[in-house]
């Protein structure tokens, strides 16, 4: 027997890399009060990510710094960098 109302809503959304600007449409059960309106005319909730495949170095070739905390300038001013 399958319980009833055990899972989150699965939905269609919208997940933006930062970086690049990449939009992703799936479908996910992540929520968000942000919204953004795409041109097949259909409003979806947008979920922001500081990486993805279009701006991992992994996939793109590229190393990039990216410190969204100051994490770097904190390591290069304890070890003198």
């Amino acid at each position: 027997m399958a319980k009833e109302g055990i899972h989150p809503p699965y939905h269609s959304v919208v997940f933006k890399d930062a970086s690049t600007g990449a939009l992703i449409l799936t479908r996910s059960t992540m929520t968000s009060d942000t919204k953004i309106k795409l041109d097949d005319g259909n409003e979806y909730p947008l979920i922001l990510l500081e990486i993805t495949s279009d701006s991992h170095p992994f996939y793109t070739g590229t190393q990039r710094l990216i410190d969204t905390q100051g994490r770097v300038d904190k390591f290069k001013k304890r070890y003198g960098r």
